[in-house]
């Protein structure tokens, strides 16, 4: 039988992943926010949440490119439909976030934040550089995942 760890044991146990994991996903976002601008925060506020998927649960199944990289473009796809529709805004939204979720599980790249990119393009903007901003920034975050996947360990 397995002991769980209280918070504690856990902590003075990880530490060292704790930090240098959170530090790798604000380097990563910083460079990501400075490159893209403040006019696509909202936009980039789901490669926060893609942020801690990869560095706080690296080996989870969310975490993988195939997942990251396509749910984000799901995501994309999702709220760029929704964007060019005359519904009204509170159905427009939670469709567009249905429409993802139901694509990502039927495609096999469950990525939970994408459901939040297709919500920012629906709310925000459908353009070449929205396009651009997310699938960069996934597969970044992607790829720093996966060369430093030897350097990281599950936190959660």
């Amino acid at each position: 039988m397995e002991l769980q760890l209280t918070i504690g044991d856990k902590f003075k146990k990880l530490w060292k992943y704790y930090l240098l994991q959170s530090l790798l996903a604000a380097c990563i976002l910083t460079i990501l926010v400075v490159i893209l601008g403040q006019e696509k925060m909202v936009l980039i506020s789901a490669m926060g949440a893609t942020a801690f998927i990869v560095f706080a649960m690296p080996t989870t199944v969310s975490a993988r490119r195939r997942n990251v990289v396509g749910g984000h473009i799901v995501g994309l796809a999702s709220g760029a439909i929704f964007y060019f529709t005359a519904l009204p805004y509170f159905l427009e939204y939670p469709l567009a976030v249905g429409i993802a979720i139901f694509l990502m599980v039927a495609l096999d790249v469950e990525h939970p934040p994408a459901a939040g990119t297709a919500l920012a393009v629906v709310i925000n903007e459908v353009s070449y550089d929205a396009f651009i901003t997310i699938t960069i920034g996934a597969v970044v975050l992607s790829q720093c995942r996966h060369y430093l996947k030897p350097y990281l360990r599950d936190l959660v």
